[in-house]
Parts: structure tokens; sequence; C-alpha cells
């Protein structure tokens, strides 16, 4: 049967489903699946399938002990087909079937949201639905205060929470191709976190609030600095899709997110085979 695994396993990374790729590695004498077929695990789950019985209930008991212990390395799995014994029923093949257990585990991607104001928080909202790492930076601490971030509790998000009085010292920790709103109370803030965002090549979205005469100055000031016009146009300012034209914070972080998930949903699909696969 023709199933096209590869779009099921990026299904899979789009919902931030952990997985186990299971693929018959070598048959040796008879065995119900030839090498190469493939079976997708997950916790509550599995699709396709390496040749039912005992020895696909043997992987899908390894794969999911696999999910559990949160196993990053592969392993290889070899059941004997044998009409005699079988801890899941028997199967008369009187092969041997070497499976290869890869687990999959889709990497969340990282949206970092400096400066946790008003409109801040409200982007906060939105984004701690969904499955991403959110990094919520201020030189304020009373801005990140266990009360005032509870309404973002239970959402998706897994939340890193820095208090810096200098907060461009997390630029170096995020990780790469992380995303970046700027969002500050201090210009001088933005444009020390600008300064340091585009000193590295390797992040994403670059996302600055205010308006047109503040962008001027800092492009000036940014230009002082060395940056070339390739570098600014990396820059997104003003940020937020195009369309609202509402001032509030809530209209601002909902138009901003919306642009957050079109940059997130362009970088989402995974680095995986485009064709389909014939088991």
């Amino acid at each position: 049967m023709d199933w096209d695994w590869p779009a099921k396993l990026r299904e899979l990374a789009e919902g931030g489903e952990a997985a186990v790729i299971a693929t018959v590695a070598a048959v040796r004498g008879h065995a119900p699946r030839e090498a190469g077929a493939k079976m997708l695990v997950t916790a509550g789950a599995a699709y396709g399938t390496v040749g039912g019985g005992n020895l696909e209930e043997v992987a899908l008991q390894a794969a999911r002990q696999m999910l559990a212990g949160r196993e990053a390395g592969p392993r290889l799995l070899t059941v004997r087909l044998n009409p005699r014994e079988g801890e899941f029923g028997l199967q008369c093949c009187g092969g041997e079937v070497t499976l290869l257990l890869e687990p999959f585990t889709p990497a969340r991607p990282a949206v970092a949201v400096f400066g946790v104001g008003h409109v801040g928080l409200a982007l906060a909202r939105v984004l701690c639905l969904l499955p991403v790492e959110l990094w919520l930076v201020d030189s304020r601490a009373r801005m990140l205060a266990e009360e005032r971030l509870a309404p973002l509790a239970g959402g998706e998000a897994r939340l890193r929470v820095r208090h810096l009085p200098i907060p461009e010292q997390a630029i170096p920790e995020l990780p790469a191709g992380a995303h970046l709103v700027l969002m500050t109370h201090d210009h001088h803030e933005d444009l020390a976190l600008l300064e340091a965002a585009l000193r590295r090549g390797d992040l994403g979205f670059i996302g600055l609030i205010g308006s047109g005469v503040k962008w001027s100055n800092f492009r000036r000031a940014l230009k002082a600095q060395g940056f070339s016009d390739a570098d600014l146009q990396r820059v997104t300012t003003p940020v937020g899709i195009e369309g609202i034209k509402g001032k509030k914070p809530a209209h601002i972080a909902i138009a901003t997110a919306a642009q957050l998930v079109q940059v997130l949903e362009r970088a989402a699909t995974p680095t995986l085979p485009k064709g389909k696969l014939e088991v």
C-alpha cells in the first residue's frame, strides 16, 4: 500500500507531536514486510505498519518506551518470527527482522518579546497559545512579576522569563532562527537590542515597534555603527499585518501575532523527504 509517511511526519511536526520512525532495516528469511517498510509511532497512535502481530507490537512497545524516556538516539531492534515464541502472539514466518527505531522530536520555534509592557503582555497572551518557546525579556522586574504573567499559564508555549537590566544580554542566548519583536519602553534599549540582533546573522524575523520617525533616527544611528542597507532590510517596522488601524494594545498585539504566525508557518516545513515512499 502506498502512503505518504513524510507528509504525515510533517503533520505531526507542525502539531508539535514527538514520534518514533520505525523502519524495517533488514530481513533474513521470510517476513511479512520488506526492508524499507515504515511505521510512525506516537504516544497514542500509530500510522503504517511494519508487519503486524508480535513484530509490530514489540516495535510499538519499544517506540513508546523511547518516547516516554525522551531518548534522543536511535535503536536497532531484532525480532525473530518464531512459531513457538512471541510475547504478543505467534508468527510462523520463520524469518528475522531488524528494525531501526529513530526518535523524531520537532524543535519548537523560539519567539522573543523584548519589553513586556501593555503591548508586550497583550502579544504574549496570544503567543502563549502557540507551541513555541516564548522568551519574555524586560529590564523592569515588575513587568515580569508572577501575578502579572499569570494569564499566560496553561497555554502551549514554554515560557522563558528573563529580567535583565541590560536586555541585549539575552540576544546571544537565543537559539539560531529565533524570531524577535522589540517593543521596550525605552528607545535606547530598542536601539541597543537592534544593534545586538543585527550582529547575529542567524536570527529570523526582527520586528520593531514604532513610528517612521523612530525608524529614520534608528537608521542613521545604525549606519553610523557600520551597518549596511542589506543589514537594515532585515528589520520589519512597523510590526503587524496591514489593514488593522486600531492603536490599542490588543489591536497591535493581534496584528503582530498574525504576522508572526505567517513567519512561523513559512519556516515550519521540516527537512524531510518530499516524495512518497511505496512500502
